[in-house]
C-alpha cells in the first residue's frame, strides 16, 4: 500500500508544480489580453466590467452588512463611553454647583438680615454694631446672649441692643471681644417704656417668661390688647421711641407684652452706640449696672 502511494506522489508532484507555473502565465496572459482587448474594443471591455460588478455587488453587499453592524456596534460604544464620561462630568459640576448654591444662599439670608437691621436704625444718629449671637443662656433663672463684639468695637454697657423688627435688650456685661445681653424677659430687666397711641408711660418688668408685664402705668390708662409699645427714652439709658412689642393680654393681675423680637431665632443684632448720660464709660467696672447680679445667680 505504502509504495503505491509513494508512486501517486511521485507522480502528482511534477503535475502540481506544471499548473502552478502555468496559471501565473495564465493570468499574465489573460491581463496581457484583456489590455489589448481595452485598447482595441472598449465597449467589450465595459460590458464585462459592468458584468462583473453585477455578478459581485450582491457578494459585496452580503459581506458588508455585518462589517456595517460592526462599525455602528462600535460607534454606539465609543458614545456610550463618551456619555458616561460627560454624565461623570456633570455630576462633578452640579455637586459644585449646589455647593455654591447653598454658599449663596447663606450669603444672601445674611445681607437680607443686615438690610432688615439697617432698615430698623432709623435715626441718621446711632452708629451701629452689627455683632453675631454666637451663644445663649435659655436656663430657668437667665435670659441673656452672648455678642462676638465687646470693648474694642465699641461696646459699652447699658447700650440698646436692637433685631430687624425691634429692641432685644440692652449690654449688661462687657469684654475686650464678647459681650452680653440682658433680654426683655430677664427677671432683672427694667425698660422704662410708652404706649405709642395714647403716650401713658409705664415699666416694662422681666419675669424670665416670654411675654415680659406692663407696670407702674398711670390709674386712668386705658390699654388694649394690640397697643403699640416702645422705649421712652427716660433715665436716660435707651434711646426713645425704639419698638420693643404689643400688649397682648390685658387681665386684673398683670399687662403682658408679646415682643417683636423673636429670640429663638435670633443670628445678628446691632447695638446700638448712642452717647447718652446713662450709659457707663467703657472704663468702668461692669459690675456697676444693676443687671450685673447676673453672677449672683
Amino acid at each position: 500500500m505504502a509504495p503505491r502511494q509513494s508512486s501517486v506522489f511521485k507522480l502528482t508532484w511534477p503535475l502540481k508544480t506544471i499548473l502552478q507555473r502555468s496559471a501565473f502565465l495564465l493570468l499574465i496572459s489573460l491581463a496581457v489580453a484583456l489590455l489589448f482587448l481595452g485598447k482595441a474594443n472598449i465597449g467589450v471591455v465595459e460590458r464585462m466590467r459592468t458584468a462583473t460588478t453585477d455578478v459581485v455587488a450582491p457578494i459585496l453587499a452580503t459581506i458588508s452588512q455585518p462589517v456595517d453592524a460592526f462599525h455602528k456596534a462600535v460607534g454606539r460604544v465609543q458614545k456610550l463611553t463618551s456619555l458616561i464620561e460627560e454624565n461623570e462630568r456633570l455630576r462633578e459640576e452640579n455637586a459644585r454647583l449646589l455647593k455654591w448654591q447653598a454658599v449663596g444662599r447663606t450669603l444672601e439670608q445674611e445681607n437680607e438680615n443686615f438690610r432688615q437691621l439697617l432698615n430698623a436704625l432709623s435715626d441718621p444718629l446711632v452708629l451701629p454694631i452689627t455683632a453675631r449671637v454666637v451663644g445663649d443662656n435659655g436656663g430657668p433663672f437667665v435670659r441673656t446672649l452672648l455678642l462676638n463684639a465687646g470693648r474694642r468695637d465699641g461696646v459699652r454697657i447699658g447700650q440698646a441692643v436692637v433685631a430687624p423688627l425691634g429692641l432685644v435688650g440692652r449690654i449688661a456685661e462687657v469684654g475686650e471681644r464678647s459681650a452680653r445681653v440682658l433680654l426683655l424677659t430677664d427677671l432683672n430687666s427694667r425698660i422704662p417704656v410708652v404706649m405709642e397711641k395714647s403716650r401713658h408711660k409705664g415699666i416694662l418688668v422681666g419675669d424670665n417668661s416670654t411675654s415680659p408685664i406692663l407696670d407702674f402705668l398711670p390709674t386712668n390708662a386705658t390699654v388694649s390688647a394690640g397697643d403699640r409699645i416702645v422705649t421712652s427714652g427716660d433715665g436716660g439709658m435707651l434711646p426713645a421711641g425704639r419698638p420693643i412689642g404689643i400688649v397682648s393680654s390685658v387681665s386684673e393681675r398683670s399687662i403682658r407684652v408679646k415682643a417683636f423680637a423673636d429670640w429663638t431665632r435670633l443670628e445678628y443684632v446691632s447695638v446700638l452706640r448712642y452717647d447718652l448720660p446713662g450709659m457707663s464709660n467703657p472704663d468702668e467696672n461692669p459690675g456697676d449696672l444693676g443687671e450685673s447680679r447676673l453672677d449672683a445667680k
